[in-house]
């Protein structure tokens, strides 16, 4: 550990937003924990009361302790919250990746660095960013992506983004699809539905090599995610 990663962040000033980036969350300081307690109640409560939703399955995330890659479909920026939400109730500590763009808004970085979120410089090989995560992995914490990369408003097919399997596999860490439907196009009351699905392992990837075991990981991980949006739908019908 570097002496900047071992030096006790301080409540009140003098943090730099690689300090958050870098740091666990379980040594943030306490402004910051207290910040995070209060943007998760107000987002819970807010998002309830506007947009109703439910997650299936919920004990899949909330009961497993272990650091974890958690992809998910991409359809609004509701979902995100939800999770972040969601796993903060349940004691796990969640790093959601964002992209870098929203650095050109400072507001934005200083709010995501506090809350646990870290950028991604989308088209590039941004194996900083994967070291990254390979850390928060390895001092179990999850790590939130969305390998859509963008908002998807259809089915059309989405560029998917497949460095998730690359941090997993760097940190042995499992990969956890979820699901969403009903986010897509939000109004007062929307109901909005999640399910989480059984964690994929490592030992379930049938390859020889690292390189082939990350692009069968790829394959594998996107496809359990669209199996359980098509189990939402089934089971909701009329919701995209």
């Amino acid at each position: 550990m570097s002496d900047e990663k071992s030096t006790k962040m301080r409540a009140f000033g003098g943090n730099s937003y690689e300090d958050y980036y870098d740091h666990a969350m379980a040594d943030f300081p306490w402004t910051a924990r207290v910040l995070m307690n209060i943007v998760v109640a107000a987002c819970w409560a807010f998002t309830k009361l506007v947009w109703p939703w439910k997650i299936e399955e919920a004990e899949l995330l909330t009961k497993d302790a272990r650091g974890r890659v958690i992809i998910q479909n991409h359809e609004s920026m509701v979902e995100p919250v939800i999770m972040v939400v969601t796993l903060w109730r349940a004691g796990i500590h969640t790093r959601i990746v964002y992209k870098s763009e929203f650095d050109k808004i400072g507001i934005a970085t200083w709010l995501f660095s506090r809350v646990g979120g870290f950028p991604v410089a989308r088209g590039t090989a941004d194996m900083k960013l994967v070291r990254r995560a390979r850390a928060m992995l390895q001092r179990g914490e999850c790590v939130l992506i969305y390998p859509e990369g963008t908002r998807v408003k259809d089915d059309a097919e989405a560029e998917v983004h497949g460095g998730y399997a690359l941090m997993a596999q760097m940190a042995k860490a499992p990969v956890q699809p979820v699901a969403v439907i009903g986010a897509r196009d939000l109004h007062l009351r929307s109901r909005v539905w999640l399910k989480a699905g059984r964690p994929v392992e490592w030992s379930e990837i049938d390859a020889p090599k690292r390189r082939e075991q990350v692009a069968k990981m790829e394959e594998v991980g996107m496809a359990r995610v669209f199996e359980l949006r098509g189990e939402l739908r089934q089971a909701h019908p009329g919701l995209e």
